[in-house]
């Protein structure tokens, strides 16, 4: 039976013996809870990072998944912006989101991990991640633990997929920004369950007003958000693996 790959699936002191044993890396998956269109569920960015932080850690071969990071800045509450408009979007301060990964990371330097990874599935929020990465990095400076704000784990789904899918044949109007195709194939290619594909079929067209932005998600198809997934574990684990590599000898 593999090894767990959840740091929450572990007790302490395997969790211990672990990093004694050269597991080293620790990946926090950050999420968010937010609308995603009538046909796709609020955790969506939740299910997604987790999946996927999951298969980078198994490649990788010495990385622990942390709990996800489910509550995230998604705009203002009074008045409403951004995705707060619709029911269901929870957001927090941009304040207590770097504190709370500044803080994560310092628990999982505490133990003995060297790499902490920031995994961020939503775009809103990357400048702080990296903000963090380089505050600590820049305290940790003569410390044997650093922090990779991987960003390239968002960049591919905005570049690299969407590539993909035009070469496939997708129409570029119909791949969308949120809630559309590419970002609804993702979905349908790690947990239908998440989406409502009754919703999709009858010519439905959904637009803004319904919180889908920039396409149409009825061409949707989990054959096609294989290829992001593909995509977006493999440029992962090799940036990742490119950081550790020029990371001093400690």
């Amino acid at each position: 039976m593999p090894a767990p790959l959840e740091l929450e699936d572990l007790t302490w002191t395997e969790l211990r013996d672990r990093i004694a044993g050269g597991t080293t890396t620790i990946l926090i998956p950050i999420g968010g809870t937010e609308q995603n269109g009538p046909a796709m569920a609020l955790g969506k960015h939740n299910v997604r990072v987790r999946f996927l932080a999951e298969k980078i850690a198994a490649r990788l071969g010495n990385a622990l998944v942390a709990p996800v990071v489910a509550y995230v800045p998604e705009g203002n509450i009074d008045p409403p912006s951004g995705h707060m408009k619709f029911p269901g979007t929870i957001t927090i301060t941009d304040q207590a989101f770097r504190s709370l990964l500044e803080q994560a990371a310092r628990s999982f330097r505490h133990h003995g991990f060297k790499t902490i990874v920031l995994l961020g599935d939503h775009g809103g929020y990357q400048a702080s991640e990296a903000a963090v990465a380089r505050q600590l990095n820049r305290e940790w400076k003569h410390k044997p633990a650093r922090v990779f704000a991987d960003l390239d784990f968002y960049t591919i789904t905005q570049k690299a997929y969407v590539e993909k899918l035009l070469n496939a044949g997708v129409n570029k109007t119909d791949i969308g920004t949120h809630a559309s195709l590419a970002d609804t194939s993702l979905m349908l290619a790690i947990d239908p369950s998440m989406v409502r594909q009754e919703r999709l079929a009858g010519g439905a067209k959904f637009g803004p007003v319904d919180g889908v932005y920039g396409g149409d998600p009825s061409g949707s198809s989990a054959a096609l958000g294989q290829l992001g997934v593909d995509a977006i574990v493999g440029g992962t684990t090799i940036a990742i693996q490119a950081f550790v590599a020029k990371q001093p000898p400690g």
